[in-house]
């Protein structure tokens, strides 16, 4: 199952408005046994949204972003000395080099108030990325470490038993992901989420749904079949507080977004797309939408709203009041996306 087959089946309520719904909420780890309270929505690791700018913003709403791991030690120093308030809503973000996993090393000693590693790869089924983790949990034991990404029950206790308090899953539903595309591999991101909850809750574990995510409908569906927190990419793409270069065609104006494993960001950051691989990203022109709290506020709205159907007074009472039920179609498409309210 994915997002678009299915829909939450509305249940009696006792709320009588959408204020009375709390979105944050206190999550345990279980390796770190470190306490994190706030809205479990992470932005994604990718070089245009998991900024230091995007972080001051997310964090005001007690939201969390994974910042891009080619920042320099010196930059994440002076942000976290003129930003200690966010700090507890940023992770450190590493892939499985040698030389990424000594700048994590850097980043931790030279910030020591950053609790949270997202170690992040696009195939999380390798040995050899279960050894990093372990070896990452080995070095930082009081650290919070994110690991993925995965999809099934069994990789998901492997990298929970091996270390991770939180399991990140997801192959390929991104925006601007195109792994199933050149690879033919993946899994239904309802169905993922669902499986690797289930999971990971049984060793005391945590998982982020990772990608797929388009609309706040979408987010609710996905803490709804089990997920702890949520992470999106795309849906913060092409605001001020993103990166991408800016381009103007034809009075509108656009921001670059690319998945990173685009041609695009191995040629920034790689030199350039091995010969033995393939580009598994697409590079695309995102429509500037301003400011991200807008965006940030009608997500959180949205989330509102559907604890109130299904009554969950806080987002961690999703998961036992949420049934699904399949559908053929989501949306009336008599309009299609025309929505001139969108466009203000």
């Amino acid at each position: 199952l994915d997002f678009k087959d299915v829909l939450i089946r509305p249940k009696r309520s006792t709320l009588t408005s959408r204020k009375e719904v709390t979105l944050a909420r206190t999550i345990h780890h279980k390796w770190s046994k470190r306490e994190w309270t706030g809205v479990p929505l992470v932005v994604a690791n990718m070089d245009t949204v998991g900024t230091f700018e995007m972080a001051k913003v997310f964090a005001k709403h007690q939201c969390m972003v994974a910042i891009h791991k080619h920042y320099s030690v010196e930059q994440w120093k002076q942000f976290a000395d003129e930003s200690p308030d966010v700090v507890p809503y940023v992770a450190v973000s590493a892939g499985t080099g040698k030389r990424d996993l000594a700048k994590v090393d850097e980043i931790l000693a030279a910030c020591p108030s950053v609790s949270t590693i997202c170690l992040d790869v696009a195939n999380g089924y390798s040995e050899a990325f279960v050894g990093v983790v372990k070896q990452v949990r080995a070095k930082h034991p009081n650290h919070t470490i994110i690991a993925g990404n995965v999809v099934t029950n069994e990789m998901t206790e492997e990298l929970i038993l091996n270390g991770a308090d939180v399991v990140k899953v997801g192959i390929g539903p991104g925006s601007v992901c195109t792994t199933r595309k050149q690879t033919g591999v993946g899994y239904p991101q309802l169905s993922a989420v669902i499986e690797c909850a289930d999971a990971a809750h049984g060793l005391g574990g945590h998982i982020i749904a990772d990608g797929g995510i388009t609309c706040p409908g979408d987010a609710a569906k996905a803490f709804g079949a089990g997920a702890d927190y949520i992470m999106c990419g795309g849906m913060f793409a092409g605001h001020d507080e993103a990166a991408g270069e800016f381009v103007e065609r034809n009075g509108r104006g656009y921001k670059l977004f690319y998945g990173m494993s685009s041609s695009t960001a191995m040629d920034k950051h790689a030199g350039g797309v091995a010969e033995y691989r393939s580009s598994e990203g697409k590079t695309v022109e995102v429509p500037y939408k301003g400011p991200v709290e807008p965006t940030i506020l009608d997500l959180l709205g949205g989330l509102r709203s559907a604890c109130t159907y299904v009554g969950a007074s806080t987002l961690k009472e999703m998961k036992v009041r949420t049934t699904f039920i399949r559908v053929t179609q989501q949306l009336n498409p008599v309009f299609g996306t025309h929505d001139l309210g969108k466009q203000k």
